[in-house]
């Protein structure tokens, strides 16, 4: 079975058993979470419920595998011949997720 979740304002395609890299939900290492947005449902038959805007009765469960931090990016900005240079880093938080059900 597979389902369309959406959190941290993105959309994320799942099956039993996949690990998703998902926005920081704020929940500890081995916690359990559950995604009640559920777009659309896809059986092993073929058959696919779409929501509008969700399925009702539909979630996803998942564990808390660990939080941490993305790659490094530099934001770099520069005017020319303005002596204008500003050099900046981000590392965008995540949360590993192992998705365990999906009941429909």
């Amino acid at each position: 079975m597979t389902a369309i979740i959406e959190t941290g304002g993105k959309q994320y395609r799942v099956s039993e058993g996949d690990v998703i890299y998902v926005e920081k939900l704020g929940q500890e290492d081995g916690a359990a979470v559950s995604f009640d947005k559920v777009l659309a449902v896809f059986g092993e038959d073929g058959a696919a419920t779409f929501g509008a805007p969700v399925v009702s009765g539909a979630s996803v469960k998942g564990t808390v595998v660990k939080n941490g931090k993305g790659r490094k990016i530099i934001i770099y900005k520069m005017h020319a011949k303005k002596n204008y240079r500003r050099k900046q880093g981000h590392r965008q938080p995540y949360t590993k997720v192992q998705i365990d059900t999906i009941t429909a």
